[in-house]
């Protein structure tokens, strides 16, 4: 049985930093890509960022340079650093796959999903 589950969201002061991750389990992470979304309130999920077997990455262009997306096989565990929080961030991010190994745009292709992570950015 596929399983991801997200952790490491609360709340951070603009300018801050936190680190998700997904605990991948009922596959062998090694073979497929895995991606980022979220959703604020009021808006359409987002794709943020993905990376593929081969450990390339991808990521929307708000969060080009600030967040960085990694993977360990080994822990089954990706990874999302996100730095210099903004205003724009808050939202609740999922982990998701399809269990291929493309990063497509549209949330309707991966199949799997976390139940989220709440990440608040707040003074």
């Amino acid at each position: 049985q596929v399983q991801l589950v997200e952790s490491g969201g609360g709340l951070v002061q603009p300018g801050g930093s936190l680190r998700l991750s997904c605990a991948a389990s009922g596959f062998t992470l090694d073979y497929y890509a895995i991606g980022w979304f979220r959703q604020a309130p009021g808006k359409e999920r987002e794709g943020v960022s993905c990376i593929k077997r081969d450990g390339s990455t991808s990521y929307v262009d708000t969060v080009k340079g600030r967040f960085t997306i990694s993977r360990d096989n080994a822990k089954s565990t990706v990874y999302l650093q996100m730095t210099s929080l903004k205003s724009a961030d808050p939202a609740v991010y999922y982990c998701v796959t399809g269990l291929g190994s493309r990063c497509p745009q549209g949330d309707d292709e991966y199949n799997y999903w976390g139940q989220g992570t709440q990440v608040t950015v707040s003074s």
